[in-house]
């Protein structure tokens, strides 16, 4: 008589296998919902005997669900049409990590949203774990914790300190040709200045500046002129941060120092019996005439450079009319670098771009994320400030991680620990912002697997009513 239990164990796997493959159809839209696939395994065989070749006679008794696979491969990355900054898809290995109470979990779903107090929470109110940043730094070096950005934050004010322009002063003008320059400055509270750099041409090679603000705007202002003078190649001759004469410092050719007349001054030959360079030189003056050193030794050529630029100590405007504090700027001539940003050429008077480093207050308007996770805040007057890094975690063993539903996962003794840390490190993928992984579910490949499963719970039923219908005549014998 048949063993019942054989088609009942095949019908349990089967029902299993569909169970499967229904979640798997249901889950299409999930949010970088990971397929399964069901495995089955046969139960114990029974050995009746064996073979007159010694061959074992076995007879098995049934099947059992063996594994459920979960398949991690990467969905599709959709960005979203709406450009969504909350929302992350991770493009590679590692999963973002979400907390609750005190328990976290891993998840691939970047469908994140921002709660009213600023926390970056999943769908269900998790809260999503990173790296806090300080003064604009971020800090690995410490546990993930939650991601909080600034919403209704205000950026403060801060008064400009450091002006830069580009420019080109007509060699061919004429003297008493001026040309002007705008430039935009803030002061302490937030408010905008139009400043107007004025030139005027002095005389060859030389241009006089001038820097004023609006009528009314302050009462008056310290260092707001000087001279820029030029060599003969159109190159300005900024003021050097080079010893007055007489030099402190021994020199050698190349050398230069603003002499006593305010030119600068450039070593072009040292001869002699002494140590080059070994002794001061002894001002002679004629500008440009060969000189000695204090030691008599050695004869030192000059050439007389040019006069050089004066742009003296921050140029400072007092009284604002705004009742702001004084506002008091550098004027980099060579724009933080070592090239002079203002020249004069034979070409017409005109100006390039120029920047400076104040800026108005400004409101808390969103976020972006780049490819390692660095949070930006944004601000309305256009600045940005670090706030914190999504942190990405891996595990040595993914299909050791059990799903407890919310599109989550928990790491188990089978899958080791979670390992944290920054995008785009140590395997981990990087952080595509405004996109969302899809599921990886194939749906042709799932209506394949119905089939299948379906066609052999049939075949199990109709084992089923086999074995019944023997039984039957077994019963019906004994009668």
């Amino acid at each position: 008589m048949g063993n019942f239990s054989i088609a009942l164990s095949g019908l349990e796997a089967d029902s299993t296998a569909l169970n499967t493959i229904g979640n798997n159809l249901a889950n299409l839209n999930t949010v970088a919902y990971k397929g399964q696939t069901t495995s089955f395994e046969d139960l114990f065989h029974q050995q009746l005997g064996e073979s007159g070749a010694g061959d074992p006679i076995q007879v098995g008794s049934g099947t059992k669900v063996g594994s459920t696979t979960t398949d991690f491969s990467e969905g599709t990355l959709l960005p979203d049409a709406n450009g969504n900054t909350s929302d992350m898809a991770l493009d590679g290995n590692g999963f973002f990590v979400v907390e609750r109470n005190g328990q976290q979990s891993l998840t691939r779903a970047g469908n994140f949203t921002v709660a009213n107090n600023g926390s970056l929470t999943t769908q269900d109110g998790q809260f999503v774990l990173g790296y806090p940043a300080t003064a604009g730094v971020v800090n690995t070096n410490t546990n993930p914790q939650p991601i909080t950005l600034p919403v209704g934050a205000t950026e403060g004010a801060q008064a400009t300190q450091n002006i830069s322009v580009t420019a080109n002063l007509n060699s061919g003008a004429t003297v008493g040709t001026t040309f002007t320059t705008p430039v935009t400055v803030y002061d302490s509270l937030g408010q905008s200045h139009q400043a107007t750099i004025t030139y005027d041409k002095t005389a060859t090679n030389t241009w006089s500046y001038s820097v004023a603000l609006p009528a009314g705007d302050a009462t008056g202002a310290t260092n707001a002129t000087g001279t820029l003078s030029f060599d003969t190649s159109g190159n300005l001759i900024p003021p050097p941060n080079l010893p007055a004469w007489p030099a402190s410092t021994a020199v050698t050719v190349g050398s230069t120092v603003v002499d006593s007349n305010g030119n600068l001054e450039k070593v072009t030959s040292i001869s002699g019996t002494g140590t080059t360079g070994g002794a001061l030189p002894v001002w002679n003056t004629t500008v440009g005439a060969t000189t000695t050193d204090n030691a008599g030794a050695n004869q030192v050529m000059w050439t007389n450079l040019g006069p050089v630029s004066t742009v003296p100590g921050p140029i400072t405007f007092t009284g604002l009319a705004d009742g702001a504090s004084n506002l008091s700027f550098s004027w980099n001539l060579d724009g933080g670098g070592t090239s002079p940003l203002i020249s004069q050429l034979a070409s017409a008077n005109s100006n390039g771009a120029n920047t400076q480093d104040g800026f108005a207050s400004g409101n808390y308007t969103g976020f972006t994320v780049d490819p390692s996770g660095v949070i930006q805040a944004k601000f309305s007057n256009g600045n940005s400030e670090t706030i914190g890094q999504v942190a990405v975690a891996n595990v040595a063993n993914v299909q050791g991680l059990v799903s407890v539903g919310g599109n989550n996962f928990q790491t188990t003794g089978a899958s080791g620990q979670a390992v944290a840390g920054v995008a785009g490190t140590g395997g981990r993928g990087v952080v595509q912002d405004s996109a969302l992984e899809q599921s990886n579910v194939n749906i042709s490949t799932e209506f394949s697997n119905l089939i299948v499963a379906q066609r052999a719970f049939e075949a199990n039923s109709k084992t089923v009513t086999t074995f019944d219908t023997i039984s039957q005549d077994v019963i019906a014998m004994v009668r």
